[in-house]
């Protein structure tokens, strides 16, 4: 988490810091390095600005969320089955630890170099006890500025517990069971014992972190204005809970075969405790949807739409899957422009300070460069190599909401031929000419992905602009072209467009690009999240949470209205009652969902994984175009990327979660390292 104000205010907190630091321990023990630097208390905390800005600074040392990809800090699509590069350089010599991550190449020795800008790379376990240990430490001083109102002291206690729970929850998601200090500020200079302690198990970290959310709502506010854009609110702190809680309730951690096969002899050594309970519970799921519930019952999210206006590409007509699709948006598909709907998210066209399905967000200068750069031909100025593999174009529905499957019967769907007239709908130009896998397509497919001839508008050039870019071998763009040097092609034969304003350029006359944004959590995600956590329920549960009672069960009505939002705003029609009424296709059909719709969002490294189909998911061999194909008739075959950085993928239980530091464990005898490292 970086907040807006960030920057400015975290120079304060370091002059603080610096004012009086000092390096007292035994240097074997380095704990100053692994908790935080020694400072003057009494600068620190001598007035409600001192406190403050030293809590921004806090935040300030959280990773920026958009960077997943290149330098960054967690695997990110890398690591998954949605994104991929040509890249073969490992070790000290790779950007991409997503990619070094699924080739083995990370280890509790070594977790990526780093960058030199801001030394990120996969070992973030120090850095989030460091920002633990700050919080403690102004929550323990909370008394200590005279000039403290009741206000302020009630607005600071809330945005610490946030981010001290923050800093737990990126704990939770990328290493599982923390090592859980309360409110104790870790002191210097102790005896080794002192510093020894085992991790807590899975359940009370989750407990404990879904507890310190909880506390911290109750003082943050309801909303942030336009100029905090970036602070967290009451919101985002009940939607990040609705996340852990769905987390918990998932195979993975529930009890079940797959928390067997994972976790089933990993035990604390300590005491002989699992780590990951063995037991399922079915209440789990209750409290998942009670969760997201509240997050709906707030009232003040909802889905981002554009308005429908004689650009948007009308629906297609004769669909009777689902009676409700021409029924005006949120309860049909008419109204609205599908295409601007969801790309407008992403590219900057939104304001995201008022996008009110931006539940937490930041403004961050990584998705123009290096995530748009990635993408961009190298003809434009760009790498063209930060790809999408194949099994994602073929996750997208046609534009009728029927599976590329189903449209191969009556030939709305074909994989021979191309198409013979070219298209424009809500400002998106498609040639003529374009392989026929690509057409008829939902909007999200033209929103998210670059294919080969597909068109970069690059608007803000006036040299080049609207250009049609070719992957073929040894064309400008392609493998051996003339400006596509290795590795600066699409391997698989797709780039992540999802990022790129009509507007972008990156070279040219005039070129430039539009401010973006980050959305962390999304309303979308509520939804679908809501609908997941009915559709594992069998029987009725009351739960109470943030003192308020929910009774859920797997009611079909709901489960539909939530997860056919996200579908309508697609410009696809949703689930029908007989859809619905199946478990297991529901379930489908949200796994399918969450893919597409949050393509290169972060959201599918943990989504494979919680649902216990992650070996299955990575099992399955990439695949994309072939990029030693020099004509149509042969670029347009399905292969396997014939690189190394393939090749080397593996596939093991143990990468549900990234090492501890071996350092670490050298530190404190009694920390379990997670399994299989």
């Amino acid at each position: 988490m970086k907040l807006t104000i960030i920057n400015k205010i975290a120079k304060l907190s370091v002059l603080l810091i610096a004012i009086a630091s000092t390096s007292s321990c035994k240097d074997y023990l380095n704990i100053d390095n692994y908790f935080d630097d020694e400072f003057n208390i009494d600068s620190a905390f001598s007035s409600t600005r001192n406190i403050e800005a030293y809590m921004w600074g806090a935040a300030a040392m959280f990773p920026d969320e958009s960077n997943t990809v290149r330098f960054g800090y967690t695997p990110g699509p890398m690591a998954t089955d949605e994104g991929f590069n040509g890249l073969t350089g490992a070790g000290s010599t790779n950007v991409y630890y997503g990619m070094d991550y699924v080739t083995g190449n990370i280890s509790p020795d070594f977790f990526g170099a780093g960058s030199s800008d801001d030394n990120y790379n996969l070992n973030q376990w120090g850095r989030y006890y460091k920002i633990i240990r700050k919080c403690n430490s102004i929550l323990a001083n909370l008394d200590v500025p005279r000039d403290l109102s009741t206000a302020d002291r009630h607005r600071i206690e809330g945005f610490t517990r946030f981010i001290r729970a923050y800093a737990y929850y990126n704990i939770l998601v990328d290493y599982g069971p923390a090592i859980l200090l309360g409110d104790e500020i870790v002191n210097t200079n102790e005896p080794i014992e002192y510093y020894d302690r085992p991790r807590a198990t899975y359940d009370e970290t989750m407990d404990y972190t879904v507890e310190e959310f909880e506390k911290a709502a109750q003082f943050l506010p309801a909303e942030v204005s336009i100029l905090d854009f970036g602070k967290p609110s009451k919101g985002a702190a009940y939607a990040l809970i609705a996340r852990l809680r769905l987390i918990h309730a998932s195979p993975l951690f529930n009890g079940g075969p797959v928390a067997a096969a994972y976790f089933g002899s990993w035990t604390r050594k300590t005491d002989g405790a699992h780590y990951v309970s063995q037991q399922y519970d079915e209440k789990r799921w209750a409290v998942a949807a009670a969760a997201a519930k509240r997050v709906m019952d707030l009232g003040q999210y909802k889905l981002y739409t554009a308005i429908a206006d004689d650009k948007t590409k009308q629906l297609p007509q004769g669909v009777t899957s689902d009676p409700n699709f021409y029924g005006q948006f949120p309860n049909g598909a008419a109204g609205i422009d599908a295409f601007r709907s969801y790309s407008e998210i992403f590219t900057g066209e939104a304001v995201p300070a008022t996008n009110k399905e931006v539940i937490w967000g930041r403004n961050t200068d990584y998705i123009s460069d290096p995530i748009t750069k990635g993408a961009f031909p190298p003809s434009l100025g760009g790498w063209g190599r930060f790809c999408v593999t194949q099994k994602v174009v073929d996750a997208y529905l046609m534009d009728d909401g029927r599976t590329k499957e189903e449209a191969t019967i009556d030939g709305y769907y074909s994989e021979n031929g191309f198409t013979t007239q070219a298209k424009r709908f809500s400002g998106y130009p498609l040639n003529a000419g374009v392989y026929n896998m690509y057409a008829n397509r939902e909007m999200r497919f033209y929103a998210s992905v670059g294919f080969n001839e597909a068109v970069w508008q690059a608007e803000s050039s006036a040299s080049l602009n609207n250009y049609t870019a070719k992957y073929y071998y040894q064309d400008a763009d392609g493998r051996g072209g003339v400006t596509a040097t290795s590795p600066n092609y699409p391997i698989t034969g797709y780039v992540i467009k999802k990022f790129v304003h009509p507007m972008d350029a990156w070279s040219g006359t005039g070129a430039r690009r539009m401010k973006k944004s980050y959305a962390i959590i999304r309303y979308a995600e509520i939804l679908l999240s809501y609908a997941e956590a009915l559709n594992n329920l069998k029987g009725s549960h009351t739960v109470e949470l943030g003192g308020r009672q929910y009774t859920v069960n797997r009611e079909e009505e709901a489960i539909k209205n939530a997860f056919n939002q996200v579908r309508y705003r697609a410009g696809l029609p949703g689930l029908n009652a007989a859809k619905v009424g199946n478990p297991q296709t529901v379930q489908s059909e949200i796994e399918r969902e969450r893919m597409v719709e949050f393509l290169w969002e972060n959201r599918r490294y943990y989504d494979v994984r919680r649902w216990g189909i992650y070996e299955e998911t990575e099992r399955e061999p990439i695949r994309g175009m072939n990029p030693d194909g020099a004509t149509k008739e042969t670029y347009y075959k399905r292969v396997i990327p014939g690189t190394s950085s393939f090749l080397k993928r593996v596939v093991h239980k143990k990468l549900v979660w990234v090492p501890i530091p071996r350092e670490e464990l050298r530190r404190l005898p009694s920390l379990d390292q997670n399994p299989g490292y």
